[in-house]
């Protein structure tokens, strides 16, 4: 057996499947997100006609996602950050979007 493989812990269905690309998709929209703002823009302006004016749009914004979606280096990326998030939930017991936001400085 690989020694690499056995220091990495197993990950349940729900964390690869779900949680995991939860994480891929939020991070890669950021990544993308100059085309998510010309799509929302021409989709503002176009209206009710949006399918038909904004299609390039549309067009680049799946590129850019799908590229990040399919590479395995951001999988391993958003992988390792889950993880890390996962060990520091399960030392202190608060969620990483709680532990984000700062306490207060008297008390």
């Amino acid at each position: 057996m690989d020694p690499s493989k056995a220091e990495e812990p197993q990950l349940r269905h729900v964390e690869k499947d779900v949680l995991i690309p939860k994480m891929m998709r939020e991070k890669a929209r950021d990544r993308c997100m100059q085309h998510v703002d010309a799509f929302n823009h021409c989709c503002k302006d176009a209206g009710f006609f949006m399918v038909f004016k904004c299609r390039e749009e549309n067009a680049a914004l799946k590129e850019c996602l799908t590229l990040h979606y399919q590479d395995p280096a951001f999988f391993e990326e958003c992988k390792q950050e889950y993880l890390k998030e996962k060990r520091e939930f399960q030392q202190t017991g608060i969620p990483a979007k709680n532990r984000k936001q700062k306490l207060p400085t008297s008390m």
